[in-house]
């Protein structure tokens, strides 16, 4: 089972880098079942001027083994001038796969998903910014209960009822393709969600009710004013659910799980160690078989030119071999024998 596991992960990661969806690098995990349908809710009113809305999404949860409802809810913009892309899932047809939402000064391709409120699918109809102030459509937000004044009204069509379908491309996905605007955003700078927002999943993936497995496609908070406020007032219930998708037949609940790719907050820490072992060969192979061999072509050179020292120790060894013999006492014999022979011709 961890074999199919791990194949349902590499498969994934291959489409990763060929999509151009792959826009923040922030790609959290591949599941084998696919997201619940995208349920119909209210929108709170704006809390006050400069915040924008992020639509609420279906998460995925290693730990707790299920889907569970991030809420809509209106964030602060963490600069001036940035708009929200709303993350999404996507399909290869085998797993699906979630590409992580981001800040930037536009809105990038979130999988051609109706999110609604102004995120129908393609770009956002929800406002705009101009002078450093955020304008408002009021046909698509619920701007009844605070005293702001830059807004404006233009009429969207919101198709958030007729199709609810929480995914891009597989079986009964949304077929849509990034254009050419889309993929243009997609290399601008970027900022990832803020604290406030990360605090927000967080509180929503520690909620039991908010699980697809507890609430049927139909999660009690639904949308919040504020993150992270799930209580009090400015919080909606949805008023309609989606339907939850059963594991594939062939594998059974046992096959549900995920194995994570590339996490952007805690798993990346785990996914490291798993790319650390690869540069600890190429520390080994420098050290063993490369290092030595630059030192013995040096020694082997070494002996050759100590090989050529003794050929000229060899000459000056004979040379002291043949002095002795010239020393030889035979030389001065001759130069005594004549004065035995004088002394010879004395006597005679």
């Amino acid at each position: 089972m961890r074999r199919q596991a791990w194949n349902l992960s590499i498969l994934p990661m291959l489409i990763l880098l060929l999509l151009p969806a792959l826009s923040t690098a922030q790609v959290s995990v591949s599941v084998n079942v696919a997201p619940p349908e995208l349920p119909v809710y209210d929108q709170p009113p704006i809390p006050g001027d400069g915040y924008v809305w992020t639509p609420g999404y279906w998460a995925w949860g290693d730990d707790i083994q299920d889907y569970y409802w991030v809420p809509g809810t209106w964030v602060p913009a963490p600069e001036p001038e940035y708009l929200w892309t709303p993350g999404y899932w996507g399909s290869n047809g085998v797993a699906f796969i979630w590409y992580p939402g981001y800040w930037g000064p536009h809105v990038g391709f979130y999988g051609g998903v109706n999110y609604g409120y102004g995120y129908g699918g393609q770009g956002y109809e929800g406002g705009y910014w101009q002078g450093g102030h955020m304008y408002y459509n009021r046909s698509v937000n619920n701007i009844s209960n605070t005293n702001i004044t830059n807004v404006y009204n233009k009429t969207v069509i919101n198709n958030v009822s007729v199709t609810r379908v929480s995914y891009n491309g597989g079986s009964g996905g949304v077929r849509a393709q990034p254009t050419s605007t889309e993929q243009a955003a997609a290399h601008e700078r970027h900022i990832a969600a803020t604290p406030v927002q990360t605090q927000h999943i967080q509180a929503a993936r520690s909620n039991p009710s908010l699980r697809a497995s507890a609430n049927h496609g139909a999660p009690p908070i639904a949308a919040t004013a504020r993150p992270g406020a799930f209580s009090g007032a400015g919080v909606v219930q949805a008023t309609r659910g989606g339907a939850v998708h059963a594991p594939p037949a062939n594998t059974g609940n046992a096959s549900r799980g995920t194995m994570s790719v590339v996490h952007a907050n805690p798993e990346p820490r785990e996914a490291q160690p798993e790319s650390r072992p690869a540069p600890e060969p190429r520390v080994v192979r420098p050290a063993a078989p490369e290092a030595p061999r630059p030192p013995p072509p040096e020694e082997r050179r070494a002996p050759q030119q100590e090989q050529a020292h003794p050929a000229p120790a060899a000459a000056p060894a004979p040379r002291p071999q043949q002095p002795p013999p010239r020393a030889q006492p035979r030389p001065p014999e001759h130069p005594e024998r004549p004065p035995a022979r004088e002394e010879d011709r004395e006597h005679h």
